[in-house]
């Protein structure tokens, strides 16, 4: 009665394995195509976006043409003719300062140093940029005026607008009381 207990002795027992590993093959094909061209056809869209991009970019200036991502600048006719007009050179402005003028805040030396870190602001950068243009003391800096502040600015090479913004003649004022 159990003698014949071993599956692989009847006939068909090996067609039904093959079966089997067949559909589960092509299952695990199925699956992994779908998901592989979804995400292809994902870098395709991105791709044809790009190019479409650059090639609006091209309509917008035929002096500049997009291939296969290059960036090509048409500079000179056949003639040698430019193609379009340069940019404007750089316009040194004469009205900037070179150095202070010490008449409306007053001159200090380094003897009567005073800790500007303590003004806000001021961290030991900036400290030892206004210490090598001659600002050593919260005095001159209270009697800085508009034009004081725009000549400093530009010297020590600070974002326009921030000394009014943090407020360095009041804090200095504060600090001398």
């Amino acid at each position: 009665m159990f003698e014949n207990l071993n599956p692989l002795d009847r006939s068909t027992a090996w067609l039904e394995i093959f079966l089997l590993m067949l559909g589960a093959f092509l299952i695990g094909y199925l699956i992994a195509r779908r998901y592989y061209l979804r995400d292809n056809r994902k870098k395709i869209d991105e791709l044809e976006r790009e190019k479409n991009k650059y090639k609006t970019l091209s309509m917008e200036n035929p002096n500049v043409r997009h291939d296969d991502g290059l960036r090509v600048v048409k500079t000179r006719e056949r003639a040698g003719k430019l193609a379009f007009e340069p940019e404007p050179e750089l316009i040194v402005r004469e009205d900037l300062p070179k150095e202070l003028n010490f008449d409306s805040f007053g001159k200090a030396t380094e003897a009567d140093k005073d800790d500007l870190k303590l003004i806000s602001g001021i961290g030991p950068f900036i400290e030892k940029k206004l210490n090598g243009i001659g600002i050593y003391t919260f005095k001159q800096i209270s009697k800085f005026s508009s034009k004081d502040i725009e000549d400093v600015t530009y010297l020590i090479e600070f974002f326009p607008g921030r000394i009014e913004r943090d407020n360095w003649t009041k804090q200095a004022k504060d600090l001398m009381e």
